[in-house]
């Protein structure tokens, strides 16, 4: 097997962040949290303040828009945490605040012209870093390819609609099963199926120089 090809089949389950199930500790300071605890707000937010960045980070491709929804989405869970039921886990509740609201930032950004899917990176942020790739390797081969990967998978899900990417990015970077994503997408699981086939093929096309060595 072509080593560029190997390389990319195995990106994405190295780098994979999969979600946890919900804890006794995660319960108790929820229901603390509905009862008006600051401090145990605080604490839940401590525990998933990192997981709902990198994944506002997937979602908008740039940091600083990252770092702008961050605040907005805990004010958010802050006002609606007493409505969460225990009915699903809590990271499918928080990850739906956090998609829905990347999305209606997104649409903002665009009405306003300040925000296109085309905006280059910031110029302390490297392709590589925005999908977390790999440290840096010692095998200066390896990190070309690195950074030439994050390039091109920067490029291709720039290129997804909003639920292409959502699917994409809450399955292959963030580990969630099928029926979670249709929870926190509010869909039905076919549906999910449906998008993620639609990204993974358009992805797969836009990869296809990279596999094959061409580039």
């Amino acid at each position: 097997m072509p080593k560029r090809k190997r390389f990319v089949q195995t990106f994405f389950t190295r780098h994979c962040l999969f979600h946890q199930a919900m804890t006794e500790t995660e319960e108790r300071l929820i229901r603390r949290a509905q009862q008006g605890n600051l401090a145990a707000f605080e604490q839940l937010v401590a525990l998933h303040d990192r997981q709902v960045l990198k994944l506002a980070f997937h979602l908008l491709s740039r940091r600083e828009d990252a770092e702008d929804v961050y605040q907005e989405i805990f004010v958010l869970v802050f006002r609606k945490i007493g409505t969460f039921r225990f009915e699903s886990e809590f990271s499918t509740w928080l990850y739906r605040i956090v998609v829905n609201t990347c999305i209606n930032y997104r649409k903002k950004r665009s009405r306003e012209r300040f925000y296109s899917l085309e905006s280059p990176l910031a110029e302390d942020e490297e392709p590589e870093r925005r999908y977390q790739i790999a440290a840096p390797e010692v095998d200066p081969e390896r990190a070309a390819m690195n950074r030439e990967l994050g390039q091109k998978i920067s490029e291709a899900i720039a290129s997804l609609s909003e639920q292409q990417r959502a699917v994409f990015v809450l399955r292959h970077f963030h580990g969630h099963k099928l029926q979670d994503i249709a929870a926190i997408l509010s869909c039905a699981e076919g549906t999910v199926k449906n998008y993620l086939f639609r990204a993974t093929q358009h992805m797969q096309q836009k990869l296809r120089a990279y596999h094959e060595g061409s580039l």
